[in-house]
């Protein structure tokens, strides 16, 4: 499959900006799956709680998310996104998994950064993996990647792919994460933005990494781009790293504990 990462800056209060932006990266490209940044449709750096609900849509009435539908449509593609989500009165920092026939998979980030929690509703549909036509895709969100043990826990349930749409701002990220795509034995991908907010500037460098923890894609810290490479997910079925070793089956549960306990969400 053909997998895109698409880097570039959300405007905070314009979704028409956002929507060209997106229009714009795409283009004529014919990716199979399209990853975008956290919060996509409405920018990241909210001044206050109003300010994020003015900037929300709920999943069934969006015109952003009906637009990234027509997209899908139109390339037979899948599309994971960022998504500012409403919910009643109840805002969530949302992904959204998507392809030609609507939304398929919904991920409401689970740890909150900074001034998120001023703002969001921490997330409450535990950690999905949904198994789509291009195989098994993950969620996960920006500050998510400070917790190793969501990345297990998406990989002990199937995740080939872990999709992580961010807004990062600290410079460790993208230095770790090639190391949880090597002990799940899967594939992870960053799409982070660019650009300054307020008084954020975010770090780019969005990264595609494979089941060995290397590099496959990076962006730059700076530049709006789309990032594409060729991958196999079945690669991700594999968990031996030797002829005698399997990063699942050589774990000491009986030592550490075993979150296969905490799998049936």
């Amino acid at each position: 499959m053909k997998i895109s990462l698409l880097q570039f800056s959300p405007r905070l209060n314009n979704l028409q900006a956002n929507l060209d932006a997106v229009n714009n990266l795409i283009g004529a490209s014919d990716s199979d799956l399209y990853i975008l940044p956290e919060l996509a449709n409405s920018g990241y750096n909210f001044v206050d709680k109003q300010n994020a609900f003015d900037n929300s849509e709920s999943i069934k009435n969006s015109i952003y998310i009906d637009h990234l539908i027509s997209i899908a449509k139109d390339k037979n593609a899948h599309i994971v996104s960022g998504f500012c989500e409403r919910d009643g009165d109840k805002l969530y920092n949302s992904a959204t998994l998507i392809n030609s026939d609507g939304v398929i998979g919904l991920y409401r980030k689970l740890h909150l950064f900074l001034n998120e929690k001023d703002i969001f509703e921490p997330g409450d549909k535990g950690l999905p993996v949904f198994d789509t036509a291009l195989g098994k895709i993950g969620m996960l969100i920006c500050f998510d990647w400070m917790f190793p043990e969501a990345w297990r826990h998406l990989a002990l349930k199937g995740a080939q792919l872990i999709a992580h749409p961010s807004n990062l701002v600290l410079p460790y990220c993208q230095s770790v994460t090639p190391s949880y795509a090597l002990v799940n034995r899967c594939f992870t991908a960053t799409a982070n933005r660019i650009g300054t907010e307020r008084n954020l500037t975010f770090t780019g460098q969005s990264l595609l990494a494979d089941i060995n923890g290397n590099t496959v894609i990076k962006g730059s810290k700076d530049q709006s781009q789309l990032l594409s490479a060729e991958i196999d997910l079945c690669l991700a079925n594999s968990k031996s790293v030797t002829a005698l070793n399997n990063v699942f089956e050589d774990r000491r549960s009986d030592i550490y504990g075993d979150l296969n306990t905490t799998i049936n969400d």
